[in-house]
């Protein structure tokens, strides 16, 4: 969400003159992908982490502008997140070689201890989970929202394309639903993900876009962990419709007519990354019609590199689940695949290994043999989305050469050994890319992720006695628990019935 703006409210004259400078901005991207030189001297993979802040009962603790503050000047780069519970925790790029996994893996656990000494002095903690399992509707009617101009002039500009406020109806796979009316975005500020990002030629840049969409169902399922929303049990990674309801800016109206949604996965494989940005600019009215002082057609025209500014804020406000994106750094134009399909947590080892898997597969299929896209029908790489959002760990999928499998099978007889083929592409050493792929190798093995766990633990504080938001309490101490302690999520333990007790005083006190 990041790119701050300057008002909060735009005009007509705001609108035509944007639209007038992103259309430019289009033009000229086009000539510089026709034309122009982009930096790519080996593969950087960079990570983005949205985290929640927690007070000490485990609700959302609103304080971000004061643990930002005392985080700042520090060596880790933190900023806020739409709600005044989250922070967003930005890693530098590295290629993923030699044990760069493990110094990862090394660098998040510092970054995380060091956001969450400063989360204590204010009695709060940080912790990784897609969505909190303790958020109620009711934080809604407090001042909720991030300072910052951004946040305040998005909010209004989803109220008003939609026209007539936000709708959320969500209903789960055991006939548990919730479905409520919202004035705000607020429950968009539910969703926290990990953001996985590949630098990549122009030429190369359809090759993983494509590779990434296909795998985006095995990742959803493996790493799900947003079984709960509001106190109900919905999707196993119920993150992707409370997002993709949240951001949708159409009209009952407009929905019948097939216009797209602002979260889209996409309808077709692509042959450019002109394609995407030329879709945005076609379908998608701007949201945050925010104007730079640059003329991209002069500044192009004398040698130099443009931001464009207008083209890349207009990009940053639909939310693809991969997302094509331009950057100029340091007067380097580069490109990179944002893949934005993934709940933050259950911890930093989980986090790494999801990381490790993604990296690995999308080099493996964009490197060696016939294109997984070519075999594939889009439609099923869609599908598979949605089925491994509802269902996560459990779900069935279709895959080429296979038909419908469950995808505990697909990963560990099929996907596995292409990842770890992929990291040894790469340059990650052996005994990394074993540690990491085994992890998820346990998972497949164990049948347990984060979902799963959340849902089977809220069960046994349930089956105990425990009302629903007692037993989410209970269940999320232990989460946070295990979390903190980076033991990955297919080792926890459930509760047995002697600790009930011990679990009950731990979360009272």
């Amino acid at each position: 969400m990041g790119q701050e703006v300057s008002s909060a409210a735009f005009s007509r004259e705001d609108r035509l003159a944007y639209r007038h400078k992103v259309l430019q901005s289009l033009d000229v991207f086009e000539h510089m992908l026709e034309q122009s030189r982009f930096d790519f001297t080996r593969p950087q993979m960079g990570l983005e982490i949205e985290l929640n802040l927690v007070d000490a009962n485990l609700d959302p603790a609103l304080l971000n502008e004061r643990v930002l503050e005392e985080l700042e000047g520090s060596e880790f780069d933190f900023q806020a997140e739409v709600g005044r519970y989250n922070i967003e925790m930005n890693v530098p790029p590295r290629p993923m070689a030699g044990d760069q996994a493990v110094r990862l893996e090394r660098w998040l656990n510092e970054s995380l201890r060091r956001a969450g000494d400063a989360a204590r002095g204010h009695g709060a903690q940080v912790v990784a989970v897609g969505i909190l399992p303790t958020l109620m509707q009711e934080l809604f009617d407090d001042e909720w929202l991030s300072l910052g101009v951004r946040y305040t002039a998005l909010n209004n500009a989803i109220l008003s394309e939609r026209g007539d406020g936000l709708e959320l109806d969500i209903e789960g796979e055991t006939g548990e639903r919730f479905s409520g009316y919202f004035e705000t975005i607020g429950p968009l500020s539910g969703c926290t993900s990990v953001q996985l990002h590949q630098q990549v030629t122009p030429q190369d840049f359809p090759m993983y876009w494509n590779a990434a969409s296909a795998i985006t169902g095995v990742q959803v399922a493996l790493a799900a962990n947003s079984p709960y929303l509001f106190g109900r049990r919905l999707w196993a990674e119920t993150r992707i419709p409370l997002f993709s309801q949240m951001v949708d800016t159409r009209s009952l109206e407009h929905k019948a007519q097939g216009v797209r949604p602002r979260a889209y996965f996409g309808d077709r494989w692509i042959t450019s990354i002109f394609d995407l940005f030329e879709e945005n600019v076609r379908c998608f009215p701007a949201l945050l019609p925010e104007q730079t002082d640059e003329d991209p057609v002069a500044v192009y025209k004398s040698g130099e590199v443009p931001t464009l500014g207008e083209l890349r804020l207009h990009n940053g406000t639909v939310y693809r689940w991969n997302r094509p994106i331009y950057d100029n750094v340091r007067g380097v134009p580069h490109l990179r695949v944002e893949n934005r399909v993934l709940p933050a947590g259950p911890t930093v080892i989980d986090m790494v290994a999801n990381a490790c898997f993604y990296y690995g597969l999308l080099e493996k299929f964009t490197s060696s043999g016939r294109p997984i896209w070519t075999k594939m029908p889009f439609e099923d790489a869609e599908n598979n989305f949605e089925e491994a959002a509802r269902h996560g760990i459990t779900s069935t999928l279709s895959w080429p050469g296979f038909g419908r499998v469950p995808v505990t099978d697909l990963v560990t007889e099929h996907l596995l050994p292409l990842a770890d083929e992929g990291l040894a592409g790469l340059g990650l050493r052996r005994e990394v890319r074993s540690h990491y792929l085994d992890v998820i190798a346990e998972r497949c093995r164990s049948g347990q992720n984060g979902s799963s766990w959340q849902v089977a633990c809220t069960e046994h504080f349930e089956a105990q006695g425990d009302d629903r938001p007692t037993a989410l309490h209970k269940m999320f101490a232990l989460y946070a628990e295990h979390s903190e302690a980076n033991e990955p999520v297919h080792s926890w333990e459930l509760p047995t019935a002697s600790a009930t007790e011990s679990e009950a005083a731990a979360v009272s006190s």
